[in-house]
C-alpha cells in the first residue's frame, strides 16, 4: 500500500478546473436547501442559480454539513484502495459542522488508519490554497506530520475581509441582530466584515459602496508580502465593484494577480448575493 497521504476537503473549497483531479484531492460535498429542494454544494447548483431560485421563491437556503457516514465511506475507500494516511482540511468549525461530522465519521477506522483532521479556520478561496499547498506536499512525499505542520503554519498568513450591501443573510446566520440588520437597512449602511480565528466578524461601517471598495484596497495595501490574493463576488463575471477594485489593485500591485472569482453556494448562504470580498495569502517567511 502507498504511505503517500490522501488529502480530504470539503465543497467549500474553491479550486480552478482541474485541480482536483491534478492534485488528486478527495472532495465531500455539503448540502444546500432552499425550500424543499436540496442541493450537493458545487455539483448540482451554483451561485447564481442559487440567488435566482431564492428570489423566485421568497425564501432564504440554508447549508448543511455532510453526514458522519459520507466522511466514514471516503476514508475507508481512501483506506482500502491507497493510503493508512489521511490528512482532513474542512470549512472553518465557527461557520459549519464539518469538523464534527468528519471527526464521527473517522471514528470507525481508528486503530486501522492514521487520520488527522485540521480546521481551516476559513473557507473559499482561502481553504483551497491551504489543500493545495497539503495536496503538493504529498505528492513529493512529505509525512503526514510534515504536511500538517505546513497547514497549521500557513493558517495565520490566510485573511478574508468583504462587505454586504444587504443584511438579510447575515441576520439569518446570526451574524448580527435583527434590530441592527433594520437598523442598517434604514440608514444605508454597509458593514465591513473580517474572519477573525474562524468565525466572521462586523469590523467597521461605512455608508457608501465607494467608501467600501476604499476599506478593502487599504486593507490589502498594509501588506508587504503578498503572495496570493483574489477578489470573490456572486457573479463569474467581473461586476463593476469588482473591476474597480482590481484596478485599483493592480495600479499598486503591478507584479501581482487579482483574478475576480464566484463565491461558492456555502458562502452564498451566509452573505448573500450582494457582497465583494477579498482573500489574502501573506507570504510566509522561513
Amino acid at each position: 500500500m502507498s504511505e503517500k497521504v490522501a488529502i480530504v476537503t470539503d465543497s467549500t473549497a474553491y479550486f480552478e478546473p482541474g485541480e482536483v483531479e491534478e492534485l488528486g484531492i478527495h472532495v465531500v460535498p455539503l448540502r444546500i436547501r432552499l425550500g424543499t429542494e436540496k442541493f450537493l454544494d458545487g455539483r448540482e447548483t451554483d451561485t447564481e442559480e442559487l440567488f435566482r431560485k431564492a428570489h423566485i421563491s421568497g425564501q432564504f437556503p440554508v447549508s448543511y454539513p455532510p453526514d458522519p457516514v459520507e466522511f466514514e465511506r471516503v476514508y475507508a475507500d481512501i483506506h482500502k484502495h491507497k493510503t493508512d494516511q489521511i490528512l482532513s482540511i474542512h470549512i472553518s468549525s465557527h461557520l459549519s459542522k464539518t469538523i464534527d461530522r468528519a471527526k464521527s465519521g473517522a471514528e470507525a477506522l481508528m486503530g486501522r488508519c492514521s487520520i488527522m483532521i485540521v480546521d481551516s479556520m476559513t473557507t473559499s478561496v482561502g481553504l483551497g490554497i491551504l489543500v493545495k499547498a497539503a495536496a503538493r506536499a504529498a505528492n513529493e512525499g512529505a509525512s503526514l506530520d510534515d504536511i500538517v505542520r505546513l497547514v497549521r503554519g500557513m493558517l495565520p498568513h490566510i485573511y478574508l475581509i468583504f462587505y454586504v450591501e444587504t443584511m438579510d443573510y447575515l441576520e439569518r446566520s446570526g451574524r448580527i441582530g435583527k434590530a441592527q440588520a433594520i437598523l442598517g437597512s434604514m440608514l444605508s449602511i454597509k458593514p465591513i466584515l473580517f474572519m477573525e480565528d474562524g468565525d466572521i466578524i462586523p469590523l467597521e461601517k461605512v455608508r457608501t459602496t465607494e467608501k467600501a471598495l476604499e476599506k478593502l484596497f487599504e486593507f490589502v495595501a498594509e501588506f508587504d508580502n503578498l503572495e496570493q490574493t483574489a477578489i470573490i463576488q456572486r457573479s463569474k463575471e467581473p461586476s463593476r465593484e469588482a473591476k474597480i477594485l482590481k484596478e485599483r489593485l493592480e495600479q499598486s500591485f503591478p507584479d501581482l494577480q487579482f483574478p475576480v472569482i464566484q463565491y461558492g453556494a456555502d458562502m452564498a448562504t451566509r452573505i448573500g448575493p450582494s457582497a465583494v470580498g477579498i482573500v489574502v495569502y501573506e507570504g510566509m517567511n522561513f
